[in-house]
């Protein structure tokens, strides 16, 4: 029995161990989401708009009056007077007191209202600055992803390159045993397979680095079985190609966060402008305060029975003065509810504040608001500029990237189609090795940069893309006819 007990443990390890060894393959797709859940910057961001909507939540609250109770209940031990005796005396005393209070302005120079608007533009300003965060890490991540693509595809041709100079190697063995070639013409050929095979382990390398890069940006930290998906895109052309970069300029500068944020930090400045004015006005409110005290020491209290005591006497005569006063008795406090009646007191009344002097501290916040709101419009001018340059470089890499692409795709065709005329030459004699090494090393170039200006032209057209206002889609790349 205890056989068996651990024969299952240990298969159930196996199997756990081997379903964790297995590599984790992520789409683009399937990244972007990622990113938006992992993504450190993303979750600071979402922190600033959480507490930007506390600070939106704290300026309504404003407009309600304060109001604040207040509770003590006090012990008085030590030499203190016997309000039943009149005597001082080592005695303990109690005591509670209940208070509540009112405060309420009226009138402030409109600055609840701007601190409510200022709050407002926060909550806006904080949405959009995750906006252009999710927008910067998805992109950073589409070109992650597409360099690992680049670097996938150049380690699979340079593998196929190698297996097609190793059947050359081969079919020029046989020729060299027909005749047909001399036995040197090996040499060329072989020294090509191995820079061929030095170029396979650069380029299996930088794939690894463009994964790790990858996994980096997603907070993935297991590299060995961290992958992408096998997924193949194609070349597409895009229709924002056609139009004008006045055009793309302005319907970015509609739907971009970029130039929004710059926008709404003018008019944040604004506001802390005009809430700094309100300093320098009088402020006016109203307060409203209730308080009662309870005692519980014991109490002399006057009765119905009359006593005579003598005052005094008459100087002249010698007779003494005598006066009569109810006798009193010493009771305990009075009922808790009957003394909160008794004791309780309002008060209420009004409260102006004027500013006068206060080191023109409101002055000069209003003049160092004002040049914060100078310097705000100056950067929203510069940022609309900035912008622009940055439309116009994009819209002209995607365009030169697209035409580079249909060079490049030209020059490798071309460069085919010589490589296997080499090949026909070199078989039939009319060529050495060396041409023909010369000719596939040719093409093989050609190749790469055709897989470069592939990758390179998507990442840029999707920029733009994005700077039109259109949403990161890779439903155009991702080639589904598989």
């Amino acid at each position: 029995m205890k056989f068996h007990y651990l024969f299952l443990v240990g298969l159930l390890f196996s199997i756990s161990h081997t379903i964790q060894s297995q590599k984790t393959q992520y789409t683009l797709l399937e990244c972007l989401a990622l990113a938006g859940e992992n993504s450190i910057a993303i979750k600071q961001a979402l922190l600033d708009v959480e507490n930007a909507n506390i600070n939106q939540q704290e300026a309504n609250m404003s407009f309600y009056p304060s109001i604040n109770a207040s509770l003590n209940h006090s012990w008085n031990i030590g030499l203190n007077q016997n309000i039943t005796t009149g005597i001082l005396e080592n005695i303990t005393t109690q005591f509670s007191s209940v208070g509540i209070s009112l405060n309420n302005t009226l009138y402030q120079g409109k600055r609840k209202f701007l601190e409510l608007y200022r709050s407002n533009l926060n909550v806006l300003s904080q949405n959009l600055n995750l906006q252009e965060i999710r927008d910067n890490i998805f992109i950073l991540v589409a070109n992650a992803y597409l360099q690992i693509m680049l670097n996938r595809e150049l380690y699979q041709v340079n593998q196929i390159q190698i297996e097609l100079s190793n059947k050359e190697l081969e079919r020029t063995k046989n020729l060299i045993q027909a005749g047909i070639v001399i036995p040197s013409e090996v040499y060329e050929l072989e020294a090509n397979i191995a820079s061929q095979e030095q170029a396979l382990i650069v380029a299996e390398n930088n794939l690894r680095l463009s994964k790790i890069s990858l996994a980096q940006i997603l907070l993935i930290t297991d590299y060995e079985n961290f992958d992408i998906g096998d997924e193949q895109f194609n070349v597409p052309f895009s229709l924002i190609l056609a139009e004008d970069p006045k055009d793309i300029y302005h319907k970015a500068v509609e739907t971009r966060a970029t130039i929004k944020i710059s926008k709404t930090n003018v008019d944040l400045a604004s506001s802390n402008l005009a809430i700094s004015k309100t300093f320098l006005l009088p402020s006016l409110s109203a307060f409203y305060s209730y308080n009662t005290r309870i005692s519980y020491s014991d109490r002399r209290v006057g009765t119905d029975a009359i006593f005579q005591r003598p005052i005094g006497v008459v100087e002249e005569t010698g007779q003494r003065v005598i006066t009569s006063a109810n006798e009193s008795k010493v009771v305990g406090p009075l009922p808790f509810f009957d003394q909160w009646t008794l004791n309780d007191g309002h008060n209420f009344g009004l409260n102006l504040s004027i500013p006068i002097l206060n080191g023109k501290s409101a002055r000069f916040n209003v003049h160092r608001n004002l040049t914060n709101l100078q310097k705000a419009e100056e950067q929203y001018q510069q940022d609309r500029l900035n912008f622009e340059t940055t439309i116009n470089e994009a819209f002209n890499a995607a365009h030169g990237a697209y035409r580079f692409y249909q060079a490049s795709l030209k020059t490798e065709i071309s460069r085919e189609n010589a490589y296997q005329v080499a090949q026909n030459r070199f078989q039939a004699g009319a060529i050495n090795s060396f041409e023909l090494i010369q000719a596939q090393q040719r093409y093989e170039i050609a190749l790469s940069d055709l897989i470069r200006a592939k990758y390179d032209y998507i990442f840029k057209l999707k920029v733009l893309e994005l700077y039109f206002g259109l949403p990161l889609n890779v439903d155009d790349i991702i080639d589904t006819s598989e």
